[in-house]
């Protein structure tokens, strides 16, 4: 890194110091590397400590550094891609899928999912819900919920897995056994709450991206996935059909 003139520069020193600090990430450190201490930072672009700091919490915003209890500011990796095209449908759990099985429990959804789902919070059936992360790099960047209900899957038993991660693959492998018609997403920023915010290494209420995806199957909606994605760490990706649509 080299040194700057910042006093001249009508833009906010903080903001002029994100961009060169960004500059030379691309040039003069390589993902993962550990950057120079705070003091040393500050005497080499001769500004203020607290300058320096939000130049810093800015590129962490971006995605640009990571900070890491008991190792400091590293060099991010890129950002990772996260389709939201509908043109490639297929179940949760088939072809590349690099989601990690957690946890399934049987609860009544969330009062949005279940108008998704078309079912009746009051009735007797069930509803599947499938917790899954998505690692990169050592890290969770995503956290899924998944809501199957037990009439998407009426073969699965008890025997085939009692509960946890096991439960989990034994409902995905059902979900697969259906004819996926299609799927429907959106997305939106949100906000993390608690329990993806301990997953995800965030505080609550950092900014997140949350992807919905309705799958269709039998004429009805089959499977309901709420992804929350870390904000700094993913990309939207949408395809090559020209299928995103802005709906305000």
């Amino acid at each position: 890194m080299g040194t700057t003139q910042l006093e001249s520069v009508p833009e906010p020193k903080y903001w002029h110091l994100k961009t060169v600090i960004g500059e030379a990430l691309d040039t003069d450190f390589s993902v993962g590397e550990i950057l120079p201490n705070e003091r040393e930072l500050a005497a080499r672009f001769g500004v203020a400590r607290a300058t320096l700091r939000q130049a810093l919490e800015q590129l962490e915003l971006e995605g640009r550094l990571q900070r890491r209890r008991g190792v400091g500011t590293t060099v991010a990796p890129p950002r990772m891609g996260v389709d939201v095209s509908t043109t490639q449908a297929q179940w949760p759990g088939a072809g590349e899928d690099t989601w990690e099985s957690v946890d399934c429990t049987a609860a009544a959804p969330p009062a949005a999912v279940a108008r998704l789902l078309d079912v009746d919070t009051e009735a007797a059936e069930p509803v599947h819900t499938l917790r899954r992360l998505r690692v990169t790099n050592g890290q969770a960047v995503a956290a899924e919920q998944l809501y199957v209900p037990a009439g998407s899957v009426p073969d699965l038993t008890a025997i085939d897995a009692p509960s946890g991660a096991a439960r989990a693959r034994a409902v995905l492998r059902e979900l697969r056994r259906l004819t996926l018609e299609g799927q429907d997403r959106a997305v939106e920023l949100g906000s993390a709450r608690a329990d993806d915010a301990k997953e995800l290494d965030r505080l609550p209420g950092a900014p997140v991206l949350v992807v919905t995806t309705r799958y269709f199957s039998g004429g009805r909606t089959a499977a309901v996935c709420v992804a929350t994605y870390r904000a700094d760490t993913c990309r939207l990706t949408f395809g090559g059909a020209g299928d995103l649509q802005i709906a305000s």
